[in-house]
């Protein structure tokens, strides 16, 4: 918890607090046996009705007293706690938020989910457990044993006997505890990263009847977390009857040796009661402990599942020019190669190539050839791992990420819409866009006709990932949100995919006439997306084969011609 330090300090106050009322707690807890005693030994013995009535009416304040530290303590924790859990919940969420795409490939969406919530809440209980139980345990312990000594060091020796069975149980549920949540918390993790993947692609489960494979994907990853849960929790079970075997082996000895001192005149009835009250509050304590232990322990699992992602430092940080900023849209590709981390080989390899301010350049190429890891380099969703990207001149890993990404407008192969309105929607490319914007940006995607269409307009509710939406109204959409931000640079990584060539082409016309000073990149598999470009870039297997316009590669380039010839003939290919 000390590395975690740093989120309790606007909660020190409560933090506090909270351990002082559960003091006044256990203080009041250790009286009321020895009022009792006095009671039995004193009131009742000399039939004192006076003396009864003013020790119960005094039992009776302590009693309000110990409620009033408890209510006390549960209110101080709690708000502390919670607290804690909200603030590091958000920084760990700021800090996912900074992660590169490879930061997010190695920890897996499924385990980043578990992190945040189901992690931070275990750390959050733990916190809560310490100021409360761990605190009221060890001093309900401590001052359970000074009572029994004052009142009769010899038969106190019977408690002190049980405790290091105890505490050597303690220690063992403590080492077997922790690889065992270390092992439930990864088998979540699993469980969480099925569910995920099943959900977010449901419709192709269904469109391909694989709900039965899926259930017994999930049915493992589920069986799985449920034989480790187990495991972890019948060793928790079987020590609570273990040291309630314990505790009660520790009252028939007390009784035993206890009695035969009430009758030697060692010990009066009353202390006897008294000592058989203290002696249940020290094993009780002891049995908290070692669970709360437990607790800490699992919580332990969870301090440095979130550490490790609250110490990751992303690949991708903001560069050193504060001031630079992007005006013209250039871009420059130096030499760049690329591996994705963990993996062996180049996915791009030697690229060479600029885009001059205002030119359309296509990138065509077969599946697999590199087409959008090469685009991913342009706002840095990766970093070139060799070589440099420039834009105006300036290499990319010298803006600062939210003037470079600012400055790019993207639509991704994935039409990607969040829950909300339309107008929502779109206003992610700027949130200051008048409406009047807004429907301008849809017009030129073409997205203002059907937004039109619908009941509410642009106000119309869209369904988790654009649900309600088809593929192409999704992808035209994207594109406007993109057209939003009035980007220096565009890219459309095969946005128009479903888009009817009729729409397509309404597009290329719009935005040639609105934004013809914008420097657009344009992946694409159609051949007719891409003749009327500035340049097409032909990639294969990683690597820029050939580049010109669309005359020019069908004379000279092969690849080139092969698709052209697919697509739209022998006669287009000759023409």
């Amino acid at each position: 918890m000390k590395k975690l330090f740093k989120y309790l300090k606007p909660y020190m106050l409560p933090t506090l607090l909270a351990p002082l009322f559960m003091l006044l707690e256990v203080a009041m807890d250790l009286m009321q046996p020895a009022l009792m005693s006095r009671v039995i030994d004193v009131g009742v013995a000399n039939a004192d009705k006076a003396y009864i009535v003013r020790t119960c009416i005094l039992m009776f304040v302590c009693a309000l007293l110990g409620v009033t530290g408890g209510l006390g303590n549960m209110y101080f924790s709690t708000r502390a706690g919670y607290g804690f859990a909200r603030d590091l919940r958000s920084d760990l969420y700021r800090r996912i938020q900074s992660f590169s795409f490879s930061d997010i490939d190695r920890f897996k969406t499924g385990s980043l989910v578990t992190r945040t919530t189901n992690d931070v809440t275990q750390i959050q209980n733990a916190f809560t457990t310490c100021i409360r139980m761990l605190v009221r345990a060890p001093f309900l312990c401590i001052g359970g044993v000074v009572m029994v000594l004052v009142l009769n060091a010899k038969l106190s020796l019977v408690v002190l006997a049980a405790i290091p069975f105890l505490t050597a149980m303690i220690v063992f549920l403590l080492k077997r505890g922790r690889p065992l949540f270390t092992s439930m918390q990864e088998k979540l993790d699993r469980v969480n990263t099925v569910m995920q993947e099943n959900l977010s692609g449901i419709r192709v489960v269904k469109a391909f009847a694989r709900a039965d494979h899926e259930k017994a994907k999930f049915k493992v990853a589920n069986d799985d977390l449920c034989d480790s849960t187990m495991r972890a929790m019948m060793m928790m079970s079987m020590a609570f009857p273990l040291i309630n075997l314990i505790m009660n082996a520790t009252m028939i000895l007390m009784y035993a040796f206890g009695g035969s001192m009430v009758f030697h005149g060692e010990l009066t009835p009353g202390e006897i009661m008294a000592f058989s009250n203290y002696i249940m509050q020290i094993l009780m304590s002891l049995t908290m402990s070692s669970f709360m232990l437990m607790f800490l322990s699992r919580a332990g699992v969870s301090i440095r599942r979130v550490l490790e992602v609250l110490n990751t430092q992303s690949d991708i940080v903001d560069g050193s020019d504060a001031d630079a900023a992007v005006t013209r849209g250039e871009v420059a590709f130096d030499h760049v190669s690329f591996a994705y981390p963990g993996q062996s080989g180049n996915v791009l390899s030697d690229i060479t190539f600029t885009a001059r301010a205002g030119e359309t350049v296509a990138i065509l190429g077969s599946t697999g050839s590199g087409k959008s890891t090469l685009i991913s380099l342009i706002p840095r969703l990766y970093d070139a791992s060799a070589g440099s990207v420039k834009i105006d001149g300036r290499d990319v890993r010298a803006y600062h990420l939210n003037t470079l990404r600012g400055a790019i407008g993207v639509a991704l192969q994935e039409s990607v819409l969040f829950t909300g309105t339309i107008e929502e929607n779109l206003r992610w490319g700027d949130e200051n866009a008048s409406p009047e914007e807004i429907r301008h940006v849809a017009a030129i995607a073409q997205a203002d006709p059907f937004v039109e269409k619908l009941a509410d307009g642009y106000q119309t509710e869209l369904g988790q990932r654009g649900v309600n939406l088809s593929g192409g109204q999704k992808q035209r959409l994207c594109i406007a949100r993109a057209l939003a931000k009035r980007p220096r640079i565009l890219i459309l990584d095969d946005s128009t995919s479903a888009v009817d060539l009729a729409t397509e082409a309404e597009i290329q016309k719009g935005l040639r006439g609105a934004f013809g000073d914008m420097t657009v990149f344009i992946i694409a598999q159609r051949i007719s997306s891409v003749m009327d470009a500035d340049r097409i870039l032909v990639m294969e297997n990683g690597r820029v084969i050939d580049s010109g316009k669309h005359e020019e590669l069908k004379k000279r380039c092969e690849v080139y011609r092969e698709i052209v010839v697919s697509q739209l003939g022998e006669e287009a290919a000759r023409a």
